[in-house]
């Protein structure tokens, strides 16, 4: 690969972020519970740390972000029993929205066409008021 080819292909993360998010319908605190109401699965990114320190949302499922594409892909081998198909919507939270988007958009290129992320994470969860468990 020549260096000019190499340039080309770099990114900077603020642009990544902007290129993922553009092909998310992303949701508030508030879409995102009532999406759960109706079905959606809630999946916690968010590290031990943070969890322990903040709580958790009620009914969501806790996966580390690095297990995050084998425990979704309804596929996989190790996947989650929440894991029922292409079609499941899955809105997925970090601690403050950055890294959900990117999360997201890996489960987009799985087939899980219905995933998308939570505008503000967690704490943006905490700040409207919505369920937490400590």
């Amino acid at each position: 690969m020549s260096e000019r080819t190499r340039q080309r292909e770099r990114v900077s993360i603020d642009a990544l972020l902007e290129r993922v998010r553009a092909g998310l319908e992303r949701v508030g605190p508030e879409e995102a519970h009532a999406a759960a109401s109706d079905g959606a699965l809630l999946v916690d990114i968010r590290y031990a740390e943070l969890r322990e320190r903040d709580g958790l949302i009620p009914g969501a499922l806790v996966v580390e972000r690095n297990e995050l594409e084998w425990r979704l892909d309804p596929q996989g081998s190790h996947r989650a029993m929440e894991a029922t198909g292409h079609d499941l919507p899955v809105v997925v939270i970090c601690n403050e929205g950055y890294a959900s988007s990117l999360a997201a958009a890996s489960l987009k290129q799985l087939g899980l066409h219905r995933a998308t992320d939570l505008v503000g994470g967690f704490q943006a969860w905490r700040a409207a008021g919505l369920p937490v468990e400590r």
